[in-house]
């Protein structure tokens, strides 16, 4: 792992945050697919 000197902590704050705000948008994007393919299966149902 590289030096990051005295900004390590803000560094990986960031790294840390840009990881957690990935992972919530693919979850969201997976659940709002999976509902989506819900709603299209009801209503090709009839």
């Amino acid at each position: 792992m590289p030096e990051l000197g005295e900004y390590a902590v803000y560094v990986l704050t960031s790294y840390a945050a840009t990881l957690v705000l990935l992972a919530a948008i693919v979850g969201l994007s997976v659940r709002r697919s999976r509902r989506v393919k819900r709603t299209l299966q009801e209503i090709e149902r009839g």
